[in-house]
């Protein structure tokens, strides 16, 4: 799953010519970003990606004879929502045809809902409990992240599909604060 940082097309052609087949795009808003992005990750008709396939990496630079037949469907396209705005439109972004899943940013959501380094606030953990469940009911994937083991287990137990239950940056962290504090006891 790639990341990038923004829903930009050219971006996201050059990701799937590379070969990336997974993608998380953060901060979508609509459901119609949600369908032009959608549509960049498609060739025509079914959407506007750039058709440079033969030099492309996905396709073994030109050498899988049906790569243009059967790109569309490799492709798994998450979105992802954290705000408000978002939130309301849900269903809708949910119900885009070529959405796989959503996933649901709670750092920025919580910012964004005036609870600012409180994702397990009340108000913010009923909002994902109501998002996940609206992401269940269009039938698709509901992801999110965390570093709260409980809190993992509460967001599978509520119909997530994925739990990122931990992040590299700070399980290296707490790896080397635990080993400074062996050695320094």
């Amino acid at each position: 799953m790639v990341r990038p940082p923004t829903g930009d097309a050219v971006l996201i052609k050059r990701y799937l010519d590379i070969g990336v087949q997974n993608l998380l795009i953060p901060m979508v808003e609509t459901a119609e970003q949600a369908a032009e992005l959608v549509a960049a990750t498609r060739y025509p008709p079914r959407g506007t990606r750039g058709v440079g396939h033969v030099l492309a990496r996905a396709s073994r630079w030109g050498q899988l004879d049906d790569y243009l037949s059967r790109a569309d469907d490799e492709i798994c396209l998450m979105l992802q929502v954290e705000s408000p705005q978002a939130l309301a439109n849900l269903g809708a972004i949910a119900a885009v045809d070529g959405v796989d899943g959503v996933f649901i940013g709670p750092a920025d959501l919580s910012a964004s809902m005036g609870h600012l380094g409180n994702a397990s606030h009340s108000d913010v953990t009923s909002a994902i409990s109501d998002a996940i469940t609206t992401i269940r009911s269009a039938g698709k994937a509901a992801g999110i992240v965390t570093v709260d083991e409980q809190a993992a287990r509460d967001y599978l137990a509520a119909g997530c599909t994925f739990v990122g239950v931990g992040i590299d940056t700070l399980l290296y962290a707490n790896a080397l604060r635990e080993l400074a504090e062996r050695f320094r006891s």
